[in-house]
């Protein structure tokens, strides 16, 4: 999709809609056949018609209080709209004065809402939309072009996730970081294979990737944007292509879900991606352990010991906590690669949707400027996250009977804190912040989202964080 800026009136735009903000109360302010039936309620659209033209008016709800969330849902009601009058291409007129933090949501409404994965239907089943304009008497031309190319990138994370777990193996997942995001200026890919992740002593990550026919894989990805007071910032992301529960075996009802247990990995490609494109004076470190979790022969077992790369033994009480195996070594990794802060993005526990739901991703630190970073740039993306609490208490119930660590505390109570727990013996003193995103990762009934497949939960918060990272404080 083509998306631009113009300073041209939108009557002077090539477009088979122009899109107006209708406030509650207020008029729409030109006189247009149809126009009168406006409503100014959130996300209600009415088509008319005036100079020939094709006009579409999306209510904004009332003026005080409308923000980024409201642009973002107003966007996408409009761009809902459009598709349904067989429009592709689209104009927003907008008024003087609005401010970069809304134009970008309104990008963002448009372009999540005009998402489609039709990989596996016929050619032109569905009118997508194919060019984007936004109008305005002021220069917004910057956070247009942003705002694109880092929603861009969050559809391109969904596609990864909404690909079937035949197509989209560890193997296939690291042939795509090679291929896409290594090509992009200032960032290396390095890929090992299941062979030199046992041999480096991953021994947590190496058990999870037992069970399956499909070899692992170990994805590091450096990005380097030339600025070396920053710190060094670690983005770690879940890569479970398919997670079955290995022998502690998941129920069949939803196990299709779990081809998105890779979500947090597409997030943290992605993220990188676009600071790539952005050309962001930041340095980045990703790590993506990508693996299968399946039942088998050769599958670990519960009960089994196995030793991480920091030297912890994990007594393995459940293999269906595969994700917090993974993602350990992957930590102590990013924490060998000098990482002087660090983030994980995982879809890690059911526990954390029953007590969140689809809204708010579950978010977990050990360092409280850090914890503020993370929650200003959650705020400033639009990702909301809650934080929950990290206590000994809790570090306390994921201690093993005969190793070190167990995988999964034998209370049934506080899932997404002690595996957070869990984590956080791998950060160690280093800031790190967890985010569990099972239940903001896919399925999320937001007008943007249609409700259905993945969000690419993850790539804007990473990109604002990243890019506010300083050689200051957090």
């Amino acid at each position: 999709m083509e998306v631009e800026a113009t300073r041209s009136h939108a009557l002077d735009v090539d477009a088979d809609a122009i899109v107006l903000g209708v406030f509650a109360g207020e008029s729409v302010g030109r006189e247009l056949a149809g126009g009168e039936d406006a409503r100014g309620s959130l996300g209600a659209t009415v088509a008319a018609y005036a100079e020939g033209r094709r006009f579409i008016l999306v209510g904004m709800g009332p003026r005080s209080g409308f923000g980024a969330e409201a642009a973002r849902v107003a966007a996408a009601n409009a761009q809902r709209r459009a598709a349904e009058l067989g429009a592709r291409r689209l104009c927003w007129e907008l008024p003087a004065g609005v401010g970069p933090e809304l134009v970008a949501a309104l990008v963002q409404g448009t372009m999540l809402r005009a998402y489609r994965f039709e990989r596996y239907r016929r050619e032109g089943e569905n009118a997508a939309l194919e060019r984007l304009v936004l109008s305005s008497p002021d220069d917004v031309s910057v956070a247009v072009r942003e705002a694109a190319a880092v929603c861009a990138a969050q559809n391109r994370a969904r596609d990864l996730a909404n690909t079937p777990a035949n197509e989209l193996t560890p193997a296939a997942l690291a042939g795509y970081a090679l291929e896409v995001v290594g090509r992009l200026d200032g960032v290396e890919v390095e890929v090992a294979a299941e062979e030199q992740i046992r041999d480096a002593g991953m021994g947590a990550f190496a058990a999870v990737a037992r069970g399956s026919a499909e070899s692992a894989r170990l994805v590091t990805l450096r990005y380097d944007g030339g600025d070396a007071r920053r710190p060094l910032l670690g983005l770690v992301g879940k890569g479970v292509t398919f997670d079955a529960g290995g022998l502690s075996l998941k129920a069949p009802a939803k196990m299709h879900e779990m081809k998105f247990d890779m979500a947090g990995a597409a997030a943290v490609l992605e993220a990188i991606a676009a600071l790539a494109e952005l050309r962001a004076p930041v340095r980045v470190v990703g790590v993506v352990g990508a693996t299968e979790n399946l039942p088998s022969g050769s599958a670990i077992k519960p009960g089994d010991v196995v030793t991480a790369l920091d030297g912890t033994t994990i007594e393995i009480n459940n293999t269906d906590a595969e994700g917090r195996l993974v993602l350990a070594d992957c930590l102590s990794l990013a924490r060998r690669e000098g990482c002087e802060r660090l983030i994980d993005v995982a879809t890690l526990t059911g526990g954390v949707v029953t007590a969140l739901g689809s809204f708010y991703a579950g978010f977990f630190c050990n360092d409280g400027p850090w914890a503020e970073r993370v929650t200003a740039a959650a705020t400033r993306s639009g990702e909301d996250v809650w934080r929950l609490p990290l206590d000994p208490r809790y570090a306390k119930m994921m201690s093993g009977r005969y190793a070190q660590l167990t995988n999964h505390s034998e209370r049934r109570e506080a899932t997404p804190i002690t595996g957070a727990e869990f984590l956080h013996h791998f950060a160690g003193d280093v800031p790190w912040a967890h985010l569990d995103i099972a239940g903001t990762g896919y399925d999320v009934p937001l007008d943007y989202f249609a409700g259905k497949g993945a969000t690419g939960f993850g790539v804007r918060l990473l990109v604002e964080l990243a890019r506010a990272v300083d050689g200051g404080e957090g």
